[in-house]
């Protein structure tokens, strides 16, 4: 079984790393650029970007001396995929939820009716 979505999901478990894929979404960045809010070394931010890299979330480009940080939309589309699959049966599961309970008060409600008109 190819389990692509598993490590994306892990990656975004943690709230470092989900705070720099939001940031992504604005522009690219630099390792550097990307640390600067957080109290962490640049090394724990490279760390950070390799968990993101290796789930497919982040690419980096070498360009000279800097190397940004690029966001590959192309996973959440997956994600999204994934997530709005799930989303339908649930929302069909409700639906039919929905459908017994109205049947069952209607049911109640017949009931009432005759009892008060006898």
């Amino acid at each position: 079984m190819n389990d692509s979505l598993s490590p994306v999901f892990a990656a975004l478990a943690d709230p470092t790393r989900r705070d720099m894929v939001a940031r992504l979404t604005e522009a690219d960045a630099t390792v550097g650029e990307l640390a600067k809010p957080y109290d962490v070394s640049v090394q724990a931010i490279s760390k950070h970007l390799k968990v993101l890299e290796q789930a497919g979330l982040v690419t980096r480009v070498a360009e000279g001396h800097r190397s940004p940080v690029h966001l590959e939309a192309e996973v959440f589309e997956l994600m999204t995929k994934w997530i709005e699959r799930y989303r339908q049966r649930a929302e069909a599961r409700y639906r039919r939820l929905d459908a017994v309970l109205a049947e069952m008060n209607d049911e109640t409600t017949g009931r009432r009716s005759r009892k008060e008109t006898a």
